[in-house]
């Protein structure tokens, strides 16, 4: 709907098609070399600000030259974990959770002497049960010493870490890094870099539009790209081309937008 009435070919703040800012090419660029000498990295950061845009970088890495696996679904069991992980490293998967293991470090050793580099990526990592994470940091400790473990987490996951009892994970993390809110001025230029990048011009959000657009991101990538795609459409709804205030108020106006004291009457 949006490509057809703005007369595009791809979609604005599309998440699959969101290019890397400054300071997330600089993480993407370290996590690509702990992908060749190995390691156990943390990515944390509140939700929105650009962990899966830094995720969904290193998926898109030449197959012929890495394997990146990754597990979303942290809240299943460990044998269901693994089970994941056999289909991302092309692995048979049996019942028995001890021969899929032999077959997964196999496998890797298999993959890292045809000169891939390995990397696997646990998302929402401060959700899974760290005796299942424990399980897995034994697992991966039997693979090549250059594969390379990812945990995505929120930073509530470096307190878990910090525990005693967990001290043996905690001690193994050879690079962590917290993702921050964008300043105003960054969240201005990844606006526009997004326009450019679909053929949009600058003018199609007045100033004002963006600036209201900002304060209400407060940093968050997610944020402003929901509220940017969400004036696009109210623009169709409308057939106006160009996106004023009154756009941008219009989304505001939804409830999940409004902060818990602003529906106190609803």
């Amino acid at each position: 709907m949006i490509r057809s009435f703005f007369g595009l070919t791809r979609n604005p703040f599309d998440l699959r098609d969101l290019e890397l800012l400054p300071g997330q090419q600089e993480i993407y660029d370290t996590l690509q070399v702990h992908g060749q000498q190995g390691g156990l990295c943390l990515l944390l950061g509140v939700p929105g600000t650009g962990k899966s845009v830094i995720k969904q970088a290193l998926l898109r890495l030449p197959e012929n030259q890495y394997l990146v696996a990754t597990v979303a679904r942290t809240l299943h069991t460990y044998t269901n974990t693994v089970k994941i992980l056999c289909e991302a490293f092309r692995v048979e998967f049996d019942s028995s959770a001890f021969k899929c293991e032999r077959r997964l470090i196999e496998q890797a050793f298999s993959l890292n002497h045809a000169g891939k580099c390995l990397t696997t990526i646990l998302d929402d990592a401060h959700l899974m049960d760290l005796a299942n994470l424990r399980k897995l940091r034994l697992l991966f400790e039997d693979f090549p010493k250059n594969h390379n473990l990812v945990l995505i987490g929120r930073p509530n996951l470096l307190a878990t870490l910090d525990l005693g009892v967990n001290q043996d994970i905690k001690s193994r993390v050879t690079y962590s890094v917290l993702t921050k809110r964008l300043n105003p001025d960054a969240m201005r230029d990844f606006l526009r870099r997004e326009l450019d990048r679909v053929g949009l011009g600058h003018n199609t959000f007045t100033q004002p539009a963006v600036d209201l657009i900002v304060r209400s991101a407060d940093g968050v990538l997610r944020k402003a790209r929901n509220l940017c795609v969400g004036c696009l459409i109210e623009a169709v709804r409308s057939s106006n081309r160009t996106i004023d205030i009154d756009n941008v108020n219009r989304v505001l106006m939804q409830p999940h937008w409004q902060k818990e004291v602003d529906l106190t009457d609803f």
